[in-house]
């Protein structure tokens, strides 16, 4: 508030007004200093030093710490130097108005508070007086968090921060709010500064949210998280906390420059992964209780706070490609074995399958390899049959084990799914999870009773006749052979395939037999040259003076005997 200066020395008023009148003289819109000339009724006369003095109402006065008299100096401010009726216009409230945008535009530039009072509301907040001028509160910087009822603080002398001013304009906008989070930063930082991390505290639960709980510590929150509120899973903080509840807590983790306060109720327990290697080494088998089933597998809580992993390959011997689901149920109680534990990580691998009988072990037991088995075809791909083999397993017919005679892919053609067939047991691959059947195993061999062996003769019979040689067929089409053109005889003008027609019977010497791969090669060349080189040994030489011909002769005669 602005104060009269009441009965001034000489030198004090010689000062003021050798101030206001020095320079260029009077200038309209300025605040200057007035002598009080008369205070009469309703008005006060002053004189600024014009022609004429000017009347000011005197209510103009009645905020004064010190009622103005006759001879007092009072600040007023010069609207106008003479008006039309030859009058200097002034006013003792534009006059305290100037004095106090001043004095709040030196306290915002050094950004302090403004002492004010809340005295009306307008559309989007309150008005507040700031000893004599009128400033704006948006709603929003009421207080921190939005009070339904504001009355409380109408009227109430209480700081405000300023965050806008525009002189020309006339306007300023202030704000409460910002006053108290500084206040309650202060507040916060001096508590923060008495904590320490590892520090059990007790407080009180203020708010529950779906990550964690809010604890009032005594003038400062921090933030419970779910993870940290016990060992053991918790889906939500309300199965643990609620609102009101005291609960200890020990400060995990101090922010100094966001003041967050990090807290755990789980620290204050023992960890239930302490020695956990020992309490469940591998191979063990356990009863557990299903906590949560994903896409990748299902948990298994073994003690509150340790949960193992059944990853989904673990579940089943049989079941592929089926969500966990589908074989077991949330908070079911299942038996499993421990496969893998790695304590730093906190975690346990453990299987569900292992704590059942292997069906590859127990096929193989029932039907070891060479037993004969009957089963459905489920299945029929390009590389052979899916063989039912009970529920749950199937074993596979490679099209190579269909048929002694006919080509894979011919022989598959016979077969339609849902058929029922024989086979044998030709292989079980436990790890694998393989069983191997063949269907041409039931029966023998054909090549069995055929000399194939290197250098043997066999009787084959013609097939096809091509530029480049004959296809042969030996046994009744057991097996199928190739002789090239170049061995077809020995001399070059008999090596000529349209020599021979289908139906044919071509003997041959074998000169090579993959059994595995049922693909013999034979010549009739060489043939010969082994029947020459056996004739000579047996009935001469050139050397002897007997020709060629009288040996091959003589051999001719002697099979002729034999036979």
């Amino acid at each position: 508030m602005a104060t009269a200066t009441l009965n001034p020395t000489t030198d004090d008023f010689a000062a003021l007004f050798e101030e206001s009148f020095s320079g260029s003289g009077m200038i309209e819109g300025r605040v200057v200093p007035a002598t009080v000339t008369s205070v009469a009724g309703d008005f006060i006369t002053v004189d600024v030093g014009l022609k004429t003095e000017g009347r000011i109402p005197a209510r103009e006065f009645a905020a004064d710490e010190v009622q103005p008299t006759v001879g007092a100096i009072v600040e007023v401010y010069l609207e106008r130097i003479e008006n039309a009726l030859g009058d200097a216009v002034l006013s003792r409230d534009k006059a305290k108005r100037e004095e106090a945008w001043t004095r709040l535009e030196r306290l915002s530039e050094k950004k302090e508070t403004v002492k004010g009072s809340i005295v009306g509301r307008v559309k989007g907040g309150f008005t507040v007086d700031l000893g004599g001028v009128n400033a704006f509160l948006p709603g929003s910087q009421v207080d921190i968090r939005p009070i339904r009822d504001v009355g409380p603080l109408m009227g109430q002398m209480q700081p405000f921060a300023i965050l806008k001013m525009d002189r020309p304009r006339g306007n300023i906008v202030v704000s409460r709010r910002a006053v108290l989070e500084e206040s309650r930063a202060e507040q916060r930082a001096e508590i923060v500064g008495n904590m320490a991390e590892g520090e059990r505290r007790k407080g009180v639960v203020k708010n529950i949210t779906d990550y964690g709980a809010f604890v009032d510590l005594g003038g400062i929150d921090g933030l419970l998280h779910v993870t940290d509120m016990s060992w053991k899973r918790v889906s939500h903080p309300s199965q643990v906390v609620e609102v009101g509840q005291e609960v200890e807590v020990q400060i995990i983790k101090i922010n100094p420059d966001t003041q967050r306060i990090s807290l755990g109720m789980k620290q204050l327990m023992t960890d239930p992964w302490d020695g956990v290697g020992a309490k469940y080494p591998v191979g063990a088998k356990l009863t557990g209780r299903v906590t949560n089933i994903t896409d990748y597998g299902a948990f298994v809580e073994l003690e509150d706070g340790v949960e193992g992993l059944i990853h989904v390959s673990e579940m089943s011997w049989t079941k592929k490609n089926v969500h966990p689901g589908k074989i077991i149920s949330s908070s079911q109680e299942v038996d499993v074995m421990v496969l893998d534990v790695d304590a730093d990580k906190r975690r346990i691998s453990l299987g569900l399958k292992q704590v059942m009988n292997n069906p590859w072990e127990a096929f193989m037991a029932e039907h070891p390899i060479g037993t004969n088995i009957e089963g459905e075809v489920r299945g029929i791909t390009e590389f052979g049959l899916f063989v039912g083999l009970g529920t749950d397993l199937d074993g596979m017919v490679h099209i190579n084990d269909i048929d002694w005679n006919v080509a894979g892919e011919e022989a598959i053609k016979k077969y339609t799914k849902g058929d029922s067939v024989q086979a044998r047991v030709l292989d079980v691959d436990i790890e694998k999870e393989r069983i191997s059947l063949g269907i041409k195993q039931l029966s023998t061999d054909p090549t069995e009773s055929i000399d194939l062996r290197k250098n043997s003769i066999v009787t084959t019979t013609v097939v096809e006749v091509t530029t480049g040689g004959i296809e042969v067929s030996i046994a009744d089409g057991a097996l199928k052979g190739f002789i090239r053109k170049a061995d077809l005889a020995r001399d070059r003008g008999d090596q000529r395939p349209e020599r021979f027609a289908v139906g044919d019977k071509v003997d041959a010497l074998v000169t090579a037999f993959d059994k595995a791969g049922r693909k013999v090669s034979l010549s009739v060349k060489a043939m010969e040259i082994k029947d020459e080189k056996e004739a000579v040994e047996q009935y001469g030489s050139a050397d002897s003076g007997a020709s060629l011909g009288d040996i091959l002769g003589a051999a001719l005669k002697n099979a002729k005997k034999e036979d």
